[in-house]
């Protein structure tokens, strides 16, 4: 039998294998193998849980192999491994026939309790994924994480609160788990609650995520609606008080619910964090990070000694949304464009390499101007054209380019709008996202705002007066070819929502109006 550990370092990490030799000598216990701090006081730890659960330290000396020996072993996770190869060892060959111990490999996670008990861990679902793609198929980890292993499709889990469990597991293979699976849909990893619209899930609708609430603003719901249906990135800009951040808080209610590949690798980086509840299944509701304004290019990116992943990984096939956006730093809004392009991010440090994904939707909310005003109707601006243009300086060109959807959001609005727009709720979006979802999964399994240049020219062809429209507005607006791009994937959009099959007149120009706001660095209202 061969026990493996697991080291995190990125989004990969490296399996680790625990070797354990007794020989002569003054009673002690060595490891060899750059093992950080955590893992050498695991030497006591280790020793008195193993007394505490009943069994016999051995009385030689104990030396600890931990390879691949030029990894730094890092965490409390290897505690329980080396107990169980310790014991392991101690049987020695003739009691290893009586245990009967198993014969495949097995992947041991957990932290030890002096008394024995095992502790909860992070980052035992990119440990078991890590373990399968290399053939390993058994895994003994806290039973707080069992649920959370058992989301890795085809491995034997066995969830062991004690050191005296975790070792009788080895001798019987019978009591590791495996989830069944439903290949259809999965239906028991599915959030309580959640609501099926046309046989796309949605997140059960709590209070405060109603957007029947919001008074009028007609234009930002369905901003908000092709945004939700399209993936697209998304820049609402509007004085304070108008209701933008509010109307985008309420943004998860109408964000389908994940698919199983896609929950798969952000249950791996919400893991690997350090996010995932006890006995929580497989992430299936989207993330929508909010980071604070101070936020540093290392929070946002991610880094650190080990790699932790930051907030557009932990955004990945969710949602970053950045509130009061202006107020971010420079260098933080501009290390956003890769990302948006790419999909993921490539980390280094000190001679080592990850690469997380951060398949993020960028959802932003700006005032106009520093004091807030800039193009109201019944309020005046003090704010010098100098200042206004420092302000939008900060995003620059190459990021607002990459926002599909840019919406100026009025701060006055019409009481008869307001009465009107009160009856469009979140179940009436819903329906449309809903509709706009499953026509993109039949036709490529990917949401319009991920569209590579073949598939617009397949999917987003226009009339011969829609060409013309779309040319005038290049002519007038100086739209970039990504712009250009941008524009027949909302308009794609638009028509799935609406329920055409082909990009008509008016879902062109709506696309347009809806792309031309913010298309120089000083915005026109």
């Amino acid at each position: 039998m061969k026990l493996y550990s697991f080291s995190p370092f990125g989004y990969e990490g490296a399996l680790v294998s625990i070797e354990v030799d007794l020989r002569r000598g003054i009673p002690a216990i060595d490891i060899v193998g750059l093992a950080d701090g955590a893992v050498k006081e695991s030497r006591e730890r280790m020793q008195a849980a193993i007394r505490n659960s009943g069994f016999d330290f051995p009385a030689e000396r104990v030396l600890i192999s931990l390879s691949p020996a030029d990894l730094k072993k890092e965490g409390a996770g290897f505690d329980l491994p080396i107990a169980l190869g310790v014991l392991f060892a101690n049987a020695g060959e003739e009691a290893a026939g009586r245990y009967n111990f198993m014969d495949e490999a097995v992947l041991v996670m957990g932290e030890l309790e002096l008394s024995g008990n095992i502790r909860p861990i992070k980052g035992v679902h990119a440990a078991v994924s890590t373990a399968a793609a290399c053939g390993i198929m058994h895994c003994i980890v806290p039973l707080q994480n069992a649920q959370e292993a058992m989301e890795v499709k085809g491995v034997k889990v066995y969830g062991a609160d004690c050191l005296g469990n975790a070792f009788a597991a080895l001798t019987d293979s019978a009591c590791f788990e495996a989830k069944e699976r439903d290949l259809s849909e999965d239906s028991d990893s599915l959030p309580e609650g959640c609501d099926n619209v046309d046989g796309v899930y949605f997140p059960q609708l709590s209070p405060g995520y109603e957007f029947g609430e919001i008074k009028g603003q007609s234009k930002l719901k369905r901003a908000l609606l092709l945004s939700a249906a399209g993936g697209h990135n998304l820049i609402a800009v509007g004085s304070p008080g108008c209701g933008k951040t509010m109307a985008i808080q309420k943004f998860p209610a109408i964000n389908p619910l994940l698919t199983i590949d896609e929950a798969q690798s952000v249950t791996r980086i919400w893991s690997l964090a350090g996010l995932i509840k006890p006995n929580e299944p497989l992430i299936r509701i989207p993330p929508f990070r909010i980071p604070h304004q101070t936020a540093t290019v290392e929070g946002i990116c991610g880094g650190g000694p080990n790699c932790r992943p930051g907030e557009i990984s932990l955004a990945h096939n969710g949602v970053l949304f950045l509130d009061e956006a202006a107020e971010f730093r420079t260098s933080v809004l501009q290390m956003l464009r890769v990302p948006l392009e790419r999909g993921g991010i490539t980390l280094s440090r000190a001679g080592r390499t990850t690469v997380y994904p951060a398949n993020f939707q960028l959802l932003m909310a700006v005032n106009p101007c520093p004091c807030g005003v800039y193009g109201s109707k019944t309020k005046v601006c003090l704010c010098s054209l100098k200042s206004v243009e420092q302000y939008w300086k900060k995003f620059s060109a190459p990021l607002l380019d990459r926002i599909d959807i840019r919406i100026f959001v009025d701060n006055e609005v019409d009481k008869r709008d307001e009465e009107k727009e009160a009856l469009v709720t979140t179940a009436q979006m819903r329906k449309g996202i809903a509709r706009a979802i499953n026509v993109q999964r039949k036709r490529q399994g990917i949401k319009n705002s991920r569209l590579m240049p073949q598939d617009i020219a397949e999917f987003c062809s226009l009339s011969e007066e829609g060409e013309k429209i779309l040319e005038k507005a290049v002519n007038r607006y100086g739209f970039s070819a990504r712009a250009i791009a941008s524009c027949l994937k909302i308009a794609r959009t638009i028509a799935d929502v609406d329920g055409f099959e082909n990009i008509g007149i008016e879902q062109l120009n709506e696309a347009i109006e809806y792309r031309k706001l913010c298309n120089g660095m000083v915005p026109e209202f």
